[in-house]
């Protein structure tokens, strides 16, 4: 390291302090409430004493030790929570699924369009985008129970869908934008379709801005709340309005204590999947940002 660049100590320093305790700061409130999880409702909400959470003074009295796991027993096999993990499941990998094959095929589509239209229709793209999903879900309320659609599985997916393609448009085409043209005319010239260079040239380039799109696409579905409430009947809820029914049943013992290990449950998949896919993140949200 030259000395030009070379930072003095103490702003060394600093610099990894800040970071330390923003790490810690970010990281206590999923720590406490993975501690918390594997206690008592008396203990982890206890008001006569904060160190109840620490020590587990009720969950001792009450299991006999000083950890219990009765709040994800009672979420996952007494409240059925895995049947909400499954929707879960389903209604994420369709909506990731076909909103990133038709924003791949229309984001090139619209990238490579020479005419005026392309402007437009990703205008109004944006404009649908940007009107509050709420308000779209209650226009639809009405014909899905004068049809009985309301409180399908598959009537969640494609509301989700339609909500998200313009987001995955826009991103998708911003991408293939910044991939030279070069490339699909090359490989025509090779003897490729247009849609084998696509597949086979185009595809490949920016694999890291797909992987990046259906990320966000998928923590859409994953973490709506407002659009799987209204839209799903108990039987086919989510995990998210499945975590909202125990916090609204409060009175009855224990349930509050269900909601927080459904949110442990809930929150470590994703930890696990970003750390998974962020260099493919990162390499995605920078494509573009240097061209060479």
């Amino acid at each position: 390291m030259s000395i030009a660049t070379r930072r003095p100590l103490s702003v060394s320093f600093l610099a990894s302090s800040f970071l330390v305790l923003w790490l810690i700061l970010a990281a206590f409130p999923f720590l406490w409430t993975l501690w918390g999880s594997f206690k008592v409702e008396g203990d982890f909400f206890s008001k006569a004493d904060w160190a109840n959470s620490l020590f587990g003074t009720l969950t001792k009295v009450e299991t006999g030790g000083s950890f219990t796991g009765d709040g994800y027993y009672g979420a996952w096999i007494q409240e059925e929570f895995w049947r909400a993990a499954w929707h879960t499941g389903l209604v994420c990998l369709c909506v990731v699924t076909i909103s990133l094959t038709c924003g791949t095929l229309a984001g090139y589509a619209l990238s490579r369009s020479p005419y005026r239209y392309a402007f437009w229709l990703l205008l109004f793209a944006l404009i649908f985008r940007a009107m509050p999903p709420v308000t779209l879900v209650s226009g639809y309320l009405l014909p899905f129970f004068e049809w009985n659609l309301w409180g399908h599985l598959s009537t969640t997916i494609i509301v989700l869908v339609a909500i998200n393609q313009p987001f995955t448009l826009w991103m998708l085409h911003s991408f293939f934008k910044n991939i030279p043209q070069d490339l699909d005319e090359s490989a025509m010239v090779d003897g490729c379709t247009r849609f084998q260079a696509f597949r086979h040239v185009i595809i490949p380039v920016m694999w890291p801005g797909v992987i990046t799109t259906g990320l966000f696409s998928f923590l859409l579905a994953f973490n709506d709340f407002a659009i799987t409430t209204m839209l799903l009947s108990k039987e086919n809820h989510t995990m998210i309005p499945k975590i909202f029914s125990f916090l609204g049943t409060t009175q009855t013992k224990g349930n509050v204590m269900f909601a927080v290990a459904a949110v442990v449950s809930v929150t470590a998949p994703l930890f696990v999947m970003i750390l998974f896919f962020q260099r493919q993140i990162v390499s995605g949200l920078t494509a573009g940002a240097v061209k060479g």
